[in-house]
């Protein structure tokens, strides 16, 4: 008789998960989410979405950069850009966990919403939530945006690096 060991299963099945975002910019939040999915998952891979819809401030080139800069140090955390669907790329990486940051329940609806598309799109595809520790629940790129270009302090929501950017970019 051949028992189940699921520490035995999970060594055989590496578990790959995409936590995607335009990232412009990318925030603590982001970096917290993807430092606690670290430890979750065998890979963790940061999807920086083109998503050209949104008018993004730095180019995709620039988001890779930064937020290749920010997980460095996690050897099993990877960046890449994309473009089109999130399902086909997730398919294309060959992951089975989509990783949503909730902050509030407004969120929770919308990525609800995406979860069952990218199901449909995806059925191999699970999403699951996870919400950003107290400190970084009202940060958002937008507001961190609109803070710096009116000269507000930023470097409590964003990496150093980030910072830097952000102030180079907006001319500041």
């Amino acid at each position: 008789m051949v028992l189940f060991s699921p520490r035995k299963a999970r060594n055989i099945m590496k578990i790959k998960a995409i936590y995607p975002g335009t990232f412009d910019p990318l925030t603590n939040g982001h970096a917290d989410l993807v430092q606690r999915a670290a430890r979750m998952f065998d890979t963790v891979i940061v999807g920086v979405a083109a998503n050209p819809s949104k008018q993004p401030l730095f180019s995709l080139t620039e988001r890779v950069t930064l937020a290749q800069q920010a997980f460095a140090g996690i050897s099993n955390v990877s960046v890449i850009g994309f473009s089109g669907l999130l399902a086909k790329f997730a398919e294309d990486q060959s992951a089975q966990v989509l990783i949503r940051g909730v902050r509030a329940v407004a969120d929770f609806e919308y990525e609800f919403q995406l979860a069952s598309m990218n199901r449909q799109l995806n059925p191999a595809l699970d999403s699951i939530f996870m919400t950003p520790s107290e400190k970084n629940t009202f940060i958002s790129s937008t507001l961190v945006k609109e803070v710096c270009r009116h000269g507000g302090d930023v470097s409590s929501f964003v990496p150093a690096h980030v910072e830097i950017a952000l102030k180079t970019k907006l001319n500041l």
